[in-house]
């Protein structure tokens, strides 16, 4: 192995392991291995791509995006979404687990974010089991796994970064492709705690008539009916997906500020302010990785890499299940972002070979590193699940352990039936 791939894999290994942040481990990573490489200069190579990185109008949509979410998770919404929830299913034995559930989801597809919807959702959801005698352990992780659900129904920032980095598959298509993974993992998870329930005896919750079922519903209609705004345009061939954005944040300004009234007006430069601050880690990151992407490729790391797993197996099965436990391992220790900016460049040239399509593929990848998100060392979802139920990590774990089975098997029917993703990509032509 040449010696400044081996700089490269080292030196990001020790940088994260020192707590470095995850844009600049990539940036200095990369600085050393072009160093070590010795015949282009480094800086020339690198500082330029940081540039180029994110000149595209497709990474407009991620700031209003994140503007978006941040109004909604003031605003109101979660709230909302929890009683319509408990109108549609808190019924049934176990009831509010698959309120936490259901709610996560429609919430996480709102905010797209899974660190909002455990704040959100989780917030109260979970102080609101522990009252009904439901495991508190058990209550942290279903919050922090149903969370994730999100990430895969859109609108989805994650989805628009694994656009950009393959250059090639449309923003629209991924967001179709995310339904119907995002409502089988959300499924399984409810299926999971319907039998963890029954053998620990969770009771159902309140029972709530047809009347005070059409009340909650209209009332979350409004935050329902951004989905519609983004995603159906989108689709539509209305908007792209920047224009979406756009007028979302303008929806969920008049939803949260007008409407709602949660949040005042002299909340909104904070709220600008976290905006700007959470966009220009996202865009550094990018930056930096377009500049490691550019090293491994000019390495040849990706067709290494292909070469190496095709030598084991050309079996396409096989290699789906040696990129999934690849992944799996990475999601453990990096966030989601940077492991589709970094990895999707290396198994692109595996994959296409192989002909799985790339589409079917970007929901693989991002069905696995949700799974990463509840997953320590790193899980960010998970031990910000923990903070806000007050738990312990060592305590949540085993209760974790049934819910992150059946979130593979969904991750395993997403890998070996592409019919999840690809339906209704194909169904709308897109």
């Amino acid at each position: 192995m040449d010696e400044s791939i081996v700089v490269l894999i080292v030196g990001f290994a020790i940088l994260l392991g020192m707590n470095v942040p995850i844009a600049v481990a990539i940036g200095l990573a990369t600085l050393f291995a072009l160093s070590v490489a010795g015949d282009i200069s480094a800086v020339d190579i690198v500082a330029p791509r940081l540039g180029t990185g994110i000149d595209s109008f497709a990474l407009l949509c991620i700031p209003f995006f994140i503007l978006m979410g941040q109004l909604l998770g003031r605003g109101g919404i979660a709230r909302r979404l929890i009683d319509f929830a408990e109108a549609v299913v808190g019924r049934f034995p176990g009831g509010l687990a698959f309120v936490n559930t259901l709610a996560c989801m429609f919430f996480g597809a709102i905010s797209g974010s899974a660190a909002a919807a455990v704040s959100s959702i989780g917030g109260v959801m979970i102080p609101e089991m522990n009252r009904k005698g439901y495991g508190k352990n058990f209550n942290i992780a279903l919050s922090s796994c149903a969370a994730t659900t999100g990430l895969l129904i859109p609108p989805s920032n994650v989805m628009i970064v694994y656009a950009l980095v393959t250059g090639s598959v449309s923003v629209a298509a991924l967001f179709l492709a995310g339904i119907l993974p995002g409502l089988l993992t959300g499924g399984c998870l409810m299926l999971a705690s319907a039998v963890i329930s029954y053998r620990n005896k969770y009771g159902a919750g309140n029972r709530v008539g047809f009347r005070e079922t059409v009340v909650r519903f209209w009332r979350a209609l409004p935050g329902l009916f951004l989905i519609l705004i983004v995603f159906g345009r989108i689709i539509s061939g209305m908007f792209t997906p920047t224009e979406a954005a756009s007028i979302a944040v303008v929806y969920a300004f008049i939803l949260s500020v007008i409407i709602y009234r949660e949040v005042k007006l002299s909340e909104l430069p904070h709220i600008l302010l976290q905006t700007g601050m959470t966009t220009s880690v996202v865009m550094l990151l990018i930056g930096a990785s377009m500049g490691m992407s550019w090293f491994m490729a000019f390495q040849d790391i990706p067709e290494h890499v292909s070469q190496a797993i095709t030598a084991v197996s050309s079996n396409k099965i096989v290699i789906l299940l040696m990129i999934n436990v690849l992944l799996l391992v990475v999601g453990t220790f990096m966030d989601m972002t940077p492991a589709i900016l970094i990895f999707t460049p290396i198994f692109l040239p595996i994959v296409t070979h192989a002909g799985i399509d790339l589409i079917h593929f970007g929901m693989i990848m991002i069905a696995n590193l949700c799974i990463g998100l509840c997953t320590p060392p790193v899980g960010t979802v998970l031990f910000l699940g923990v903070g806000v139920g007050n738990g312990k990590i060592h305590e949540v774990i085993r209760s974790f352990i049934p819910l992150f089975l059946v979130m593979i098997v969904a991750l395993l029917i997403i890998t070996y039936v592409p019919a999840v993703s690809l339906v209704l990509p194909r169904l709308f032509g897109v």
